[in-house]
């Protein structure tokens, strides 16, 4: 056994092999490169400002509810479909949740499993339509972004309405305590941060040696390596930057848990595998026996659900609900997935990929803004990086 690790070791590792590999995952690793430079960039051009621990970990919060909804918008776009409600979903679930708690004086853990029941009843709605009767999601669910926009004004009758408990404004303004009793550093922040690092590795080590034992390898082992120690490196020191300030936001152990989940969901389960199938075709996959309907109508779901939880997060950030909320996040939300390496006809694309995406357009929105560069030049500059994204991808397609 150990002598085949060692025989598809030295086969990865040859020259051709590496340039093979790396053409075919070019998407991956383009989009990882691209947020390191981003964020060298912009670190070297605001004089440092953009990694100090204040301004990451705004960069944090001001990109959760992004985020969020990223997760549940890939498995849709990877399904072969598109959502363009989800803005005005997150902005009439943060209505729903104003009224509930402000005005009604429900209890705010019993809105919130409310508003989540109704997301996901909002998505489910919409998926019945796009996956059993065939009208295009984009039809539907733009009908869905007007409605909920009306609903929105008509609940909150056209005022904000706030503020929150404090204890409903913890989901997106508070910090996990540091158990270790530490003053003006934030041990268990660290300690946690290193921790997840040493999984990660841990696990990324695991499925190599996996895919050795089958004789799957493709990844080099330097590939293998640098992309590690680099993810490695990046988690324990922005835990160490966060540490120095208040520690982790509750709501970044939200963004972690959903980014584990779904990203086991979508690799290592059959559910997952089953919707790429679908998005890399759906005639196939139905013919193999997949229930392609009741998969479309799942993810719809889900991504109602997210977008309802994303609601809850942007509603407790601005400690108010008012009727513009969620508007255009549809587009931020789409254009991340898109620049994170998903395809425009489905069946590729993955969760952390989509991260990386709304990070990178996090980054881009937070060192403009920090350089003093106008509106009007930010929505151009991010247009042309989400043109140049789909260029790449469409580019990438035709020449395989």
């Amino acid at each position: 056994m150990d002598q085949s690790i060692a025989q598809s070791e030295v086969k990865a590792a040859e020259p051709g092999a590496q340039a093979s590999f790396l053409r075919k995952n070019m998407r991956e690793y383009g989009i990882l490169i691209a947020l390191v430079v981003i964020m060298a960039f912009f670190q070297f051009a605001t004089d440092g400002i953009l990694m100090r621990p204040v301004n990451l970990t705004n960069l944090v919060l001001q990109n959760s509810y992004i985020v969020i909804m990223a997760v549940g918008m890939l498995l849709v776009i990877v399904s072969g479909h598109i959502d363009l409600s989800v803005g005005s979903v997150l902005g009439f679930v943060g209505a729903l949740a104003a009224v509930m708690i402000v005005q009604w004086d429900v209890n705010f853990v019993l809105a919130a499993i409310v508003c989540l029941a109704v997301g996901a009843a909002i998505g489910a709605a919409q998926g019945f339509w796009v996956a059993y009767y065939r009208i295009p999601s984009f039809i539907v669910t733009l009908a869905g972004m007007l409605v909920f926009k009306g609903l929105t004004l008509w609940l909150l009758a056209g005022q904000s309405v706030g503020p929150f408990p404090p204890t409903f404004q913890l989901i997106s303004s508070g910090f996990v305590p540091d158990l270790f009793g530490g003053e003006n550093f934030n041990v268990f922040s660290l300690v946690a941060g290193v921790c997840l690092a040493t999984l990660l590795l841990y696990l990324a080590a695991r499925a190599r040696r996996q895919e050795h034992q089958r004789g799957l390898v493709e990844e080099p082992f330097a590939f293998f390596l640098v992309k590690n120690v680099m993810i490695f490196a990046a988690i324990v020191y922005v835990s160490f930057l966060m540490a120095t300030f208040r520690g982790l936001p509750n709501v970044f152990i939200v963004m972690a848990l959903l980014i584990a989940i779904y990203s086991f969901v979508a690799n290592r389960t059959t559910i997952g595998r089953r919707i790429y199938a679908i998005g890399g075709n759906e005639k196939a996959a139905k013919l193999s026996g997949i229930r392609t309907e009741r998969l479309v109508f799942l993810t719809f779901a889900n991504m109602g659900m997210l977008a309802a939880l994303a609601g809850l997060v942007f509603a407790a950030r601005l400690n108010t609900a008012t009727p513009k909320a969620g508007l255009a996040f549809e587009l931020d939300v789409i254009a991340a997935v898109f620049i994170g390496g998903a395809s425009m006809s489905g069946g590729v694309g993955t969760i952390v990929g989509a991260v990386i995406g709304a990070f990178i357009m996090g980054v881009m929105n937070n060192g403009m803004s920090i350089l003093g560069i106008g509106i009007d030049y930010q929505q151009v500059i991010k247009g042309l990086v989400l043109l140049a994204a789909v260029i790449f991808d469409v580019y990438n397609k035709n020449k395989g």
